[in-house]
Parts: C-alpha cells; sequence; structure tokens
C-alpha cells in the first residue's frame, strides 16, 4: 500500500494546537503519512523563566534526513523556523532534496503573541527559502513584514501584496485575509497572472490558535496527493474553515482549531 509522505519542519507547541502538533493532526486527518522536523520547543507558561527552547542545526539536520531516507517525501512545509542559521540550514537540505512540492508557511508571531522568528532571519527567508517555494502562505501580518510595509486593509491592496511577494520568487502566493476587518475571511491566491479570490464567512471566535498552521499543512497534505495549488488551496480553505467553526475552547485563553470537524460535520 502507497500513502503520501509528508514532512513537516516546524516547531513544537507543548499546548498542542499549532506547530508540529497541529500538522501531524492535520496529516492523519487528511489521510496522508505525517513525519516531523522540530526546530524548537515552544512551552511558554507563567511557571517557568523559559518557554523557548531551540534545537541545534545538526538535530534538525539529522531529523530531516531521518524522513528523506527512511520514508521519502512527497512533500513538505515549513513552519516556525526561528533563527537565519536553520533557515539557512532547512533551505540548502530542501534544495539538495528536490521536493516537488514545498509550502512555507512564514511564521513570526504566535496567536500569544510570541515572537517566533527573529529580525535578523527575515532577510535570509526571504533570499534563501521563499525562492525554494511551491506556495507562500503568509497573514497580513507576517505580509507587511516581509515587503516592510504596512498592513492591507482592503482586497484591493491585498492583491497588490501579493503581486509583490510573488517578485521574492515563490511560484505561487497565497495572500490569507482573516485579518481584514470589514470583510469576509478572503484570501488571494496569485501565480504571476492570475488572483483568485476564495472567500468563506467570517466566524465570530478568538479560539483560532493553529488556524495558519493547519491551513498549510493541508495544501501541503493536497499536494502530496497529487491536486494541483489551487484545488489544495480550496480544499485546505474548506478544511481549516470548518476547524475553526468548531474550535475547543479550554477556558484559557485563545482555544484551539479542532482539527476533526472538517470528517465529523461535513454536510
Amino acid at each position: 500500500m502507497f500513502i503520501p509522505r509528508v514532512l513537516s519542519i516546524a516547531g513544537s507547541a507543548a499546548q498542542a494546537s499549532a506547530g508540529i502538533q497541529a500538522d501531524l493532526k492535520t496529516f492523519q486527518e487528511q489521510d496522508v503519512y505525517g513525519m516531523s522536523a522540530i526546530t524548537a520547543i515552544v512551552a511558554n507558561n507563567s511557571k517557568t523563566a523559559q518557554g523557548m527552547f531551540t534545537h541545534s542545526v545538526e538535530a534538525i539536520e539529522a531529523q530531516i534526513y531521518a524522513a528523506w531516507e527512511h520514508v521519502g517525501i512527497d512533500a513538505l512545509k515549513t513552519g516556525m523556523l526561528f533563527t537565519e542559521e536553520i533557515i539557512v540550514q532547512v533551505a540548502s537540505q530542501i534544495e539538495a532534496a528536490e521536493v516537488e512540492h514545498v509550502v512555507v508557511d512564514p511564521v513570526m508571531i504566535g496567536k500569544m503573541g510570541s515572537k517566533l522568528l527573529q529580525d535578523d532571519a527575515i532577510e535570509t527567508m526571504k533570499q534563501k527559502l521563499i525562492p525554494l517555494a511551491t506556495l507562500v502562505t503568509p497573514n497580513l501580518q507576517e505580509a507587511a513584514h516581509l515587503l516592510n510595509e504596512p498592513e492591507a486593509s482592503s482586497p484591493d491592496e491585498m492583491r497588490e501584496a501579493a503581486r509583490k511577494l510573488y517578485g521574492l520568487g515563490p511560484s505561487y502566493i497565497l495572500l490569507k485575509g482573516g485579518g481584514l476587518k470589514g470583510h469576509p475571511a478572503i484570501d488571494i491566491l496569485y501565480d504571476g497572472s492570475e488572483f483568485i479570490e476564495l472567500e468563506s464567512r467570517r466566524i465570530p471566535t478568538i479560539h483560532t490558535s493553529g488556524a495558519g498552521c493547519t491551513y498549510s499543512a493541508a495544501i501541503a497534505a493536497q499536494l502530496a496527493k497529487g491536486n494541483s495549488v489551487t484545488e489544495s488551496v480550496r480544499e485546505a480553505k474548506a478544511f481549516v474553515t470548518s476547524a475553526i467553526e468548531h474550535a475547543l475552547s479550554f477556558e484559557r485563553g485563545i482555544g484551539s482549531t479542532y482539527h476533526a470537524a472538517y470528517r465529523k460535520f461535513k454536510k
């Protein structure tokens, strides 16, 4: 039996709503074989002085090679990479592996406000990693950081930002507009010549932890199955929208997207 194989290179979130944990849950729900290369452990809390523990580049390198050697990789996604050194290492391994489908989620700031990418690593991400991507999936805040410009505040400004981001070298840009006030949840997909607008209703909830990770992981899974970028994004948007609609609240701040929702509540 063959099953599509997908690797996530990202941080581990102790509360399991985002990062590697969200990706692996998504891969399972998408019926692909999920693997992980953990770049850091994120465990922010009120009890310990430290909540971020970055792995060595040697540890990250070994994990990627182990997945590649023992299983194989049909698609991969990157999430939290945090440092310039890690980005350089990951980019070099992706290039050497010649993986057909690469989804880059340029994770910079967590839902709880945690800084997940160092300032001096942004330029390295733009130069080393983004040009290798099949698809890059920034939200409005991340796009603004990548472009060093104010956040887009309308669909027209989103299209212009997507055009500029495409100039960084990926095959596609998916600019996510979940944070766009006064509009439905609009995302803009751009391939250098055509804009495709994907819209879903805005769900009134604060419980969206892991939504971006889940979205990019679902896209990577769909690409591994052989679907086109447009098909993959449409399916992934339906998946993450359902996960947000049926989000989990633990009554301790921002809750988690629910990864089983699409299967359990799909109409």
